[in-house]
């Protein structure tokens, strides 16, 4: 699927200003997701092979090693065990993973590993995760990231300037991070659990998309609440809104805390309620996630076998 690339507006500030979002009413549609019957059997195991290949499998520990990022790259190229795969009937299917995601220091390992699967490396960038550097550095980070081979940056916004409601510091800011990516697709990561509010969640998706985000991302992983359904309910409905007013259609991508199969399923439901079915591909909807695809490979094994397995027979999880 060909996604015509986000190329930006000019700020809005009347429209960022008069944007409200009614928590209350937020919180009542998140829950009915979570109240809608159970999808089953062969459907379920579609929707999870689906999940599969939107996961950007991910490393970010101070413990990371080219070692640990091999193993991974090795998973991400063969995320589901081919006698499950085969016992299905969809061992032609070429699945693997959306992208790997690392560090800057780790991208030229994760790209050797890869070679020639077409599996993009994203990597963390602009001082993540708190964002705590010069304006300057952050853009070397970019800049160096890319030049490394990476073909996705997921860069962190300042959230001072949502907290203070400088929404033109704000969009300059992610505007310089888009020119400083080049040709390589642009992540931009809220940190929605720091923001206070849904009203400044909404405010900030908006200018990250106006600056010429091509995702929109909910966390780093690292804060305290990261990816939950009601901050996932604003951002995609501000997502169609952004469609609407451009005709450009943007990713999004929950992360952090996404560990159970049950919670995958969650999301791509709201995605097609709320987006539709071009939302649910690796082009415009991704997971961040480490251990969430070891869960659906058991949830896997389970389908073809009636069993539930134990966590060591689906390393790299």
């Amino acid at each position: 699927m060909a996604v015509k690339r986000n190329g930006g507006i000019p700020l809005d500030i009347d429209l960022i200003k008069w944007t409200r979002i009614n928590k209350s009413a937020v919180e009542r549609r998140a829950s009915t997701l979570t109240k809608r019957r159970s999808i089953k059997k062969d459907w379920q195991a579609a929707w999870l092979l689906r999940a599969v290949s939107c996961i950007d499998l991910t490393t970010l520990a101070g413990d990371d090693t080219p070692g640990n990022v091999r193993r991974l790259c090795a998973k991400a190229q063969n995320p589901v065990r081919r006698d499950i795969l085969a016992a299905m009937g969809v061992e032609d299917i070429g699945l693997t993973v959306g992208a790997v995601c690392v560090y800057h220091n780790l991208v030229k390992t994760a790209i050797e590993e890869l070679g020639g699967s077409n599996i993009p490396v994203a990597a963390v960038s602009t001082g993540f995760p708190a964002g705590q550097i010069s304006h300057r550095q952050k853009l070397k980070e970019i800049e160096s990231s890319v030049k490394a081979g990476a073909s996705e940056i997921d860069i962190v916004i300042s959230r001072a300037y949502v907290l203070n409601a400088n929404w033109r510091k704000l969009y300059r800011e992610v505007k310089d991070f888009r020119d400083a990516c080049g040709p390589a697709h642009m992540k931009s990561i809220l940190a929605t659990g720091e923001l206070s509010t849904l009203t400044n969640v909404a405010k900030a998706s908006m200018v990250c998309m106006m600056a010429g985000s091509d995702f929109i991302k909910t966390s780093t992983g690292k804060e305290s609440v990261n990816a939950i359904l009601p901050v996932g309910l604003v951002m995609t409905r501000c997502i169609r809104e952004y469609e609407d007013l451009t005709n450009f259609k943007i990713g999004f991508k929950p992360a952090g805390g996404i560990r159970k199969a049950k919670e995958a399923l969650l999301w791509l439901i709201l995605m097609k309620e709320e987006l539709g079915d071009e939302w649910l591909n690796k082009e415009l909807f991704r997971f961040g996630a480490s251990s969430l695809l070891g869960d659906i490979e058991r949830q896997l094994e389970h389908h073809v076998t009636g069993r539930y397995s134990a966590a060591y027979r689906h390393p790299v999880s």
